[in-house]
């Protein structure tokens, strides 16, 4: 009985693990950091939004939950969608990105996934330690990541948004 329960409990790691090495790369472990963040400056210039830089690896299983999270919302992705021009950028021991990072202020120092939004001029407004956002039972809360989104939108953070 407890051979059987061993041999189980083996091939369910075994078929957990597959399944994680076989999920879509949400990193490109080859792309330049800097490089995908000119890109998206540029587009949040053209389209009014700010840019939101995810910041992980494929090696991080809390960054795949994390955008699981957003992206499987449909209220969560369209508030994105709307108000953002999201990158994720890769960080792992041969690409670290070090000269975005030190340009965003080191966000790897608050773990991973880290959360960078940017104005359309690329000056770094807030970093997300993404344990915040956390809901204490494995994933992320709704409600406070929606609260995160508003906070931080063009409108948010417009002068003209608070009177004169």
């Amino acid at each position: 009985m407890k051979v059987l329960r061993i041999t189980i409990t083996i091939i369910f790691i075994i078929i957990s693990l597959s399944a994680f090495s076989q999920r879509e790369k949400l990193y490109d472990a080859d792309a330049d950091g800097l490089q995908q963040f000119k890109t998206a400056v540029e587009q949040a210039q053209k389209e009014h939004k700010h840019v939101m830089v995810q910041i992980g690896g494929n090696w991080c299983s809390w960054c795949y939950k994390f955008h699981d999270f957003y992206t499987n919302d449909a209220k969560l992705d369209s508030m994105i969608k709307a108000d953002y021009v999201v990158i994720r950028v890769n960080y792992d021991k041969s690409l670290k990105n070090e000269q975005l990072f030190a340009q965003l202020g080191y966000p790897q120092r608050f773990g991973f996934p880290v959360i960078v939004i940017c104005n359309a001029e690329g000056k770094r407004l807030h970093t997300q330690n993404s344990w915040y956002l956390e809901d204490g039972k494995g994933s992320y809360d709704r409600e406070k990541f929606i609260a995160f989104l508003r906070n931080w939108t063009v409108k948010a953070v417009s002068p003209e948004s608070y009177g004169k």
